[in-house]
């Protein structure tokens, strides 16, 4: 036999869903435990007790001689036997109709096998009155055994027999039907981790701190309270982990997660400042947050099944209700069994008593009222479901009485378990709503950075540029730690991806800072720090993605000297490049843009009055509009770098203030148009190197003022004499073209001082290169040279020296005569330095502390 307890467990679910139990679902399942317990009660007394007590009902024949008109109906006579455990009694009752009865004394061999008739005469009926108590059977205990078990199959009403275990299977389903969806498998998984959630949500030291905040947050108590914080006593954290708080940081004793259904005492810590284990664990409980939220408000299927599982109980209940009452009338205490054994008793019809029958009628009402209410309350869950929308839940309350006003609305399941978990206890959404914000893990993680980031560990991260100023980089941080701006000595601080950057008016204190780096850092700015950056900023550099992550302070900042954007600019975003124009950086001078521009935006136009130096790099995008270029008059340096270029463009013509050009990168063929550049008078550095020029026009000696002439890596095969008619020319760049011979006149170059001819078909060097005699660097690497003239010693101020990958035996010993050359400064292979006279190399190795490796 199971034990209530047994039966009872299918009811368990695990303590931490208790908090997604409102009280309807609790009553119905103390309601089903009753209901257990009336079937278990039941089902013991039937098995235990119920019996079926029958007597034979004995037919009285009319006596035809006394009363000859009667019609002959037989008259019956009632036996009442008891029979207990062990002992038997007998108490014979003899009842009198109309008619006189007798009392047949025949044995039942007797009496089966003849037809029963009365001979007894009228005085014989009076003298067994007198003598006897009842009338004889003649059935032994055996036979009374039998038909007390036909008589209970047969004459009992099903229901009376099978009550209890039609209310044990009913309150089952109903259990099973009240908690299914804590066990289905798709929807199990979801509330299982929603609930861990919660629970640790509301646990969480940050809940209670954020919350405890809010709620003082205009409090002249709270004030007056973290004035005289330092009054209080202060704990000792115990951490041990890297990073963990100072003294003054109270300890959050940690016992591990546990979860209770109870409402636990929330206690306002006297102190803001998280330890790291407790921010960590916090962050990790936004992420989850998050993730849940996205993959529960996908679908509403608890919802459903809560719903479906609802309305089956309420169908139960009517379908129990309706044919249940009809058997309460059918339970009675005396039925007439017929069983249809005369040949095996010699009776046929007898009269019973059950004996449990008035236990179970009382049972059977006690299981209807239960039903009743258990069916009411079914009615008012769908009442429940369906009067507001469950599928929708707003914070809204949250948000009137928090700084959290970013709080969103849920929806779907999500929205569907919160709702639940109201009926429970309000509170747990409210905490569970910190976790939703985006302010408030703003504000956790800024509290976790400043703990990490101290002003000693950003001192150690500070370093020198190769221009020597003072610089700080941060990577990948979740925002700007307030350490920073006490560095107060710093001159460029460098912010990459960090999404959540926010500049403070603290920014004001570094008066050293002229610099600032934002590479896809969106970084928001106070008025006071915006006016501070405003005054003082010199030279910033944005890296984007897109142009509306831009800030739109950028445009604002009036003594900006240097701008350079780095990101996508195409076609359709030209427009928003300035959001308000670039008109007011009115002291703008630099201007660098990296993207993949097809016109120059008619923005850049707005700053052309004072812009010096114009860059432009388009990552091999085609740039076909230019004519703006004209209006930028006042530009001493333009780079069209990548912009795939096939042509000099004419609007360059137009600058007469040029003074350098570099049209690297592009697909520059020829350039025939370079005679125009005769109208720059002050253009001193051309840069066409990287494009695909065959050959140098003899026009190019009308760019008299030409100081640096770069043409590498084009398709040169030749140097016409027209470029050494240059006389200002000081560098010459023609490496890696397809050039076989240095003209002689290369000799009237009197001002060159770095020559490169690196990587082209060079054999023979013309005696006239050493009158170039203000020669520093000479760059005659991976050619075919055999050679080198003893002249080379006359070149007394030649530092750098390239001759690896060509086809030398030895190296003159004249090298040693070319006072300022050192080792360092001659690239050529070991073997050849180590021919040369020891005194040469000594002179070669003289101050110098640099080793000697593969030639340099």
């Amino acid at each position: 036999m199971f034990t209530l307890a047994e039966v009872a467990s299918l009811n368990d679910i695990q303590p931490t869903y208790r908090i997604l139990k409102p009280w309807w679902d609790v009553f119905m399942d103390y309601l089903a435990v009753v209901m257990l317990m009336v079937a278990i009660f039941a089902g013991t007394m039937q098995l235990t007790k119920d019996q079926v007590v029958c007597l034979p009902v004995l037919q009285s024949t009319v006596n035809s001689k006394a009363q000859p008109g009667t019609s002959g109906k037989a008259d019956f006579t009632t036996v009442e036997t008891t029979t207990g455990q062990g002992e038997e009694a007998s108490m014979r009752t003899v009842s009198f109709g109309s008619a006189p009865t007798v009392t047949p004394d025949v044995p039942l061999s007797r009496a089966t096998s003849s037809q029963y008739q009365p001979t007894e005469s009228g005085q014989e009926l009076k003298k067994e009155q007198k003598d006897s108590s009842g009338r004889k059977t003649n059935l032994d205990f055996q036979q009374y055994v039998f038909i007390n078990q036909m008589c209970y199959h047969l004459a009992l009403p099903w229901y009376s027999k099978y009550f209890p275990y039609l209310v044990l299977i009913h309150t089952i389903i109903l259990i099973v039907s009240s908690n299914f969806w804590f066990k289905y498998p798709k929807t199990c998984s979801k509330i299982e981790h929603f609930v861990s959630i919660l629970g640790k949500c509301f646990e969480s030291p940050w809940t209670t701190k954020a919350l405890s905040e809010t709620a003082c947050e205009d409090s002249e108590e709270n004030k007056q309270r973290l004035t005289g914080a330092q009054s209080l006593p202060k704990y000792v954290s115990t951490s041990s982990d890297e990073g963990s708080p100072s003294a003054s940081t109270p300890m959050i004793t940690k016992s591990g997660f546990k979860f209770s259904a109870d409402k636990p005492m929330i206690e306002v810590p006297s102190v803001t400042i998280l330890d790291k284990k407790d921010g960590e664990q916090a962050k990790a409980l936004f992420e989850k947050v998050r993730k849940f939220r996205a993959h529960v408000e996908d679908s509403d299927l608890i919802y459903k099944l809560y719903v479906g599982q609802t309305v089956i109980k309420t169908v139960k209940f009517i379908f129990i209700l309706c044919y249940t009452a009809n058997f309460v009338n059918t339970i009675s205490f005396e039925h007439i069994c017929n069983p249809k054994v005369e040949h095996l008793i010699g009776y046929t019809q007898f009269e019973c008593t059950h004996n449990m029958a008035y236990m179970l009628k009382k049972l059977l009402i006690s299981y209807i009222s239960l039903i009743c209410v258990y069916g009411f309350i079914c009615l008012y869950t769908l009442f429940w479901l369906f009067r507001i929308p469950l599928k929708e839940y707003s914070f809204e309350k949250v948000r009137e009485e928090s700084s959290f006003s970013d709080i969103p609305d849920v929806k779907n399941d999500f929205a569907f378990l919160l709702h639940m978990v109201d009926q429970y206890d309000q509170l747990y959404s409210k905490r569970f709503g910190v976790f939703l914000s985006e302010v408030s893990e703003n504000k956790l993680r800024e509290i976790s950075l400043n703990h990490e980031w101290t002003f000693e560990k950003l001192r150690q991260h500070v370093s020198r540029n190769a221009q020597d100023k003072q610089e700080l980089h941060l990577f990948m941080l979740s925002g700007v730690p307030d350490a920073v701006f006490d560095l107060t000595d710093l001159d460029v601080l460098k912010l990459e991806l960090i999404p959540e950057a926010k500049i403070p008016a603290k920014i004001s204190q570094m008066t050293n800072l002229q610099e600032l780096h934002l590479c896809h850092c969106p970084a928001k700015v106070e008025q006071t720090a915006f006016s501070f950056l405003r005054d003082h900023l010199r030279c910033l550099h944005v890296k984007f993605t897109d142009v509306a992550e831009i800030p739109a302070w950028v445009y604002l900042l009036k003594n900006l000297r240097e701008l350079y954007l780095i990101g996508n600019l195409n076609s359709e975003n030209n427009k928003m490049i300035g959001l308000e124009s670039l008109r007011e950086l009115r002291h703008l001078k630099i201007l660098h843009v990296k993207s993949n521009l097809t016109k120059i935006p008619p923005n850049i136009t707005d700053v052309a009055p004072h812009l010096t130096k114009l860059v432009i790099h388009n990552d091999g995008t085609k740039l076909v509009v230019l004519n703006s270029l004209k209006k930028m008059t006042n530009v001493a340096e333009l780079e069209l770098q990548n912009c795939e270029l096939e042509r000099i463009p004419h609007a360059i013509f137009s600058l007469s203030n040029l003074q350098e050009l570099d049209l690297k990168s592009n697909s520059i063929r020829t350039i025939e148009e370079i005679i125009s550049f005769q109208h720059l008078k002050r253009l001193t550095c051309l840069k066409l190197w990287h494009n695909k020029i065959v050959n140098i026009p003899s026009s190019i000696t009308h760019i008299k003022n030409l100081e640096s002439l770069y043409l590498s890596n084009n398709k040169l095969e030749s140097l016409p004499a027209a470029v050494f008619s240059l006389q200002k020319l000081r560098c010459l760049d023609v490496s890696y073209n397809s050039i076989m011979l240095i003209p002689v006149e290369i000799g009237l170059l009197q001002n060159l001082q770095h020559f490169h001819i690196t990587g082209n078909k060079v054999d023979v060097l013309p005696k006239q290169l050493f009158k170039c005699v203000k020669l520093r660097t000479l760059s005659l690497g991976q050619n075919c040279i055999t050679s080198i003239p003893d002249k080379v010693s006359q070149l007394l101020q030649l530092t750098h020296l390239e001759l690896k990958g060509n086809c030398l035996d030895r190296l003159p010993a004249t090298l040693g005569q070319c006072q300022l050359l050192r080792k360092s400064g001659l690239v050529v292979e070991d073997h050849l330095f180590d021919a040369l006279p020891s005194e040469v190399k000594e002179v070669l190795n003289q101050d110098t502390s640099i080793p000697f490796a593969n030639g340099i």
